[in-house]
């Protein structure tokens, strides 16, 4: 079993979600109004009047198959508006 954390400006919502509803991730939960900023580049989400985006994280455990393409799809997700930022990361969960 694999948890990944997704992270991405709120702009993706519905796209992200489109995602998980394709590959069937139903085991997730998901946080809205959340701050931060990449790690290279693009623009910090704070949610203030200088820097107005804000970010969604999303936790989601799948078994181990799901994950490859899931990443494939929310990295082409995140191609499409670089910018925007969206990041996703995999832990290995030994116990739930």
């Amino acid at each position: 079993m694999k948890a990944v954390f997704i992270s991405y400006n709120q702009a993706h919502t519905e796209q992200v979600q489109n995602v998980l509803d394709r590959y069937h991730v139903r085991g997730f939960t998901q946080w809205t109004g959340v701050k931060g900023r990449g790690s290279n580049d693009g623009e910090p989400h704070y949610g203030s009047h200088a820097w107005p985006g804000m970010n969604v994280a999303v936790l989601a455990f799948m078994d181990d198959e799901k994950v490859p393409t899931l990443l494939e799809a929310l990295h082409q997700l995140d191609e499409e508006a670089e910018q925007q930022g969206l990041r996703a990361f995999v832990w290995t969960m030994d116990e739930t």
